[in-house]
């Protein structure tokens, strides 16, 4: 239950929020986005292996200082994974010190609690229809883990040990709004999301390395 309580707590504040401004040129909206996640490394002894499907769904605030400019905030619910493999043996800490082979693939479901900060831009309404980019920095938090080694027969092992807790990324949203009238408006894009720190702990004999995580997904929403 603990690692509900900052889910918990930040969405209390964005809907406070978005209450308590509701008269003041703030928008807001939901998103649900499937997407496409990955790792990259930056040790040849550590390689990546495929992607991994996931989720992003969430709420946003756009606060509007122009017709065209907007700052955007809100929190995300995202649930990402990707592949690894070590040329070399090595032991993760899991709930207990397990062995991984070598070049035996790990594969990784990790869990972000993320609240955005950053800038929308949109073009002038065309007919029904406007063009948006929304871009920023999402400081995150990992709620959760879990790591399978399926060569090995593991079965979504609890990965908590081997992931760094806070980290940074960003994102670059682009597509279009398509007005159903008044301040309603459904959304359709491309959203791209990159870490910039490791998420990745080198614990025991596990090599240093820089592991961060991708995803890009189909960005579907309804703006109010």
């Amino acid at each position: 239950m603990k690692y509900c309580s900052p889910l918990i707590i930040a969405m209390l504040v964005v809907t406070g929020t978005v209450t308590v401004s509701a008269q003041q040129d703030i928008g807001f909206g939901v998103h649900a986005s499937p997407t496409v996640g990955w790792f990259t490394s930056d040790n040849s002894d550590v390689s990546t292996k495929g992607t991994r499907a996931g989720i992003n769904f969430g709420l946003s605030i756009h606060k509007y200082f122009s017709d065209n400019y907007a700052f955007s905030t809100g929190v995300s619910l995202i649930t990402a994974g990707g592949n690894l493999a070590n040329t070399d043996s090595i032991t993760l800490e899991l709930n207990k010190p397990f062995g991984v082979r070598s070049g035996n693939r790990q594969t990784y479901s990790i869990k972000y609690l993320t609240i955005p900060v950053g800038i929308r831009l949109r073009s002038n309404q065309i007919g029904y229809m406007s063009f948006f980019v929304d871009t920023g920095l999402d400081p995150n938090l990992v709620l959760g883990g879990k790591v399978e080694v399926p060569l090995q027969n593991t079965n979504r092992e609890n990965a908590r040990n081997e992931l760094k807790k806070i980290g940074m990324g960003y994102h670059v949203t682009g597509g279009v709004e398509y007005s159903l009238g008044g301040t309603t408006s459904v959304v359709a894009g491309v959203r791209f999301d990159s870490n910039f720190t490791d998420i990745t702990k080198e614990n025991n004999s596990q090599p240093k390395d820089g592991i961060h995580h991708k995803m890009i997904g189909i960005h579907l929403g309804i703006n109010f």
